[in-house]
């Protein structure tokens, strides 16, 4: 419980700063939104240019990682599948969805955790890499696609992304250093290091000022010129669509941590052991990693397509605090000692 108690505080901290700047308004009233562009635009595109560039492509070539990646993508599609059917979400949201139930927070809090918990971070360093190369794309094209509204193909508008969207151009850059074996000048790496240290801070603050709830406070209609009978009809009406919203939006919160916290973990498991016959430490591995709560990119993606965040915001959260319960119980069953 230490070892994960210490990977998990610098989230908290950095999330409770940025609450408190939102109520003070002491970065003022566009700072959300600045600090969101700044880590979508510049400071995560410089993290993975650094990273990718000078992590070996092979590292993909684990096995294990087959398990981990086929139990993302069930739990990817289950997400996108119930955004639709079951709550009505349009194909942006329903790409969010999908992100929030299976996208794992693999770099700031997976690679201490891993560290402290499994001996070394190699394994999730491979989870990144998949996620970074293969998953982050495709959510990012539809939501792209989404969002646009393009008479083009979306064969054309896919090949067009990395000229549009700095993180999947940087991601390509970087593997393609990475490919050719090719090293960033010692200047630029440094200097791509330094900014995307940045990233992750920066994003938690902007999560954090989110959760102060400026800017997504539904709309009132305003009935004071009405009459009476009309005005008392209509805010029943307004308080009966809010509690529905309310009600909705809780449900949907609830379905997305029950496939983050339980569903991913569990495919995790069966695939592992019973379809991949991996040892007792790749075995351990993949479902430690499955479990990890969902990324903050999620409401970064969101907040930079214009989507609502409560739901990335939301999940992000309380499946970093539900996480701490479930990667304890999984150390205590699959590790070491377990």
């Amino acid at each position: 419980m230490p070892a994960l108690l210490s990977a998990f505080v610098p989230i908290w901290l950095l999330t409770a700063a940025g609450w408190a700047a939102a109520r003070s308004g002491v970065l003022g009233e566009q700072a959300e939104a600045v600090l969101g562009r700044f880590v979508f635009h510049i400071a995560m595109p410089a993290s993975l240019l650094a990273m990718l560039a000078r992590t070996p492509l092979r590292d993909l070539a684990d096995p294990s990682l087959l398990g981990f990646a086929a139990g993302t993508v069930i739990v990817f599609l289950l997400g996108k599948s119930a955004s639709r059917r079951l709550f009505g979400r349009d194909p942006a949201d329903q790409a969010l969805g999908g992100m929030a139930a299976g996208y794992v927070n693999s770099a700031n809090l997976g690679i201490p955790i891993a560290t402290q918990v499994l001996g070394s971070a190699s394994f999730v360093v491979t989870v990144v890499l998949f996620q970074v190369l293969t998953v982050t794309p495709v959510i990012l094209a539809l939501l792209d696609r989404g969002t646009r509204r393009s008479d083009r193909s979306p064969l054309r508008d896919l090949l067009l992304l990395p000229l549009r969207n700095p993180i999947v151009l940087a991601s390509a850059a970087g593997a393609a250093l990475s490919g050719l074996h090719w090293q960033l000048p010692t200047a630029l790496s440094g200097s791509c290091t330094l900014l995307g240290q940045a990233a992750v801070p920066t994003a938690l603050v902007t999560l954090g000022m989110s959760l102060h709830g400026r800017g997504e406070r539904a709309a009132v209609p305003d009935v004071s010129d009405a009459p009476d009978a009309t005005a008392t009809a209509a805010a029943a009406a307004t308080a009966d669509a809010a509690a529905d919203a309310r009600a909705l939006a809780a449900r949907e919160l609830a379905l997305t941590l029950a496939l983050k916290n339980l569903v991913q973990p569990a495919l995790g498991y069966l695939l592992g052991r019973w379809v991949l016959h991996l040892s007792p430490h790749q075995l351990f591995a993949v479902v430690l990693c499955s479990a990890l709560p969902t990324a903050q990119n999620v409401f970064v993606f969101a907040r930079e397509y214009g989507r609502p965040t409560a739901l990335p915001r939301n999940a992000v959260v309380a499946s970093t605090v539900l996480s701490l319960a479930t990667l304890s119980l999984i150390g205590y069953l699959l590790g070491p000692a377990g």
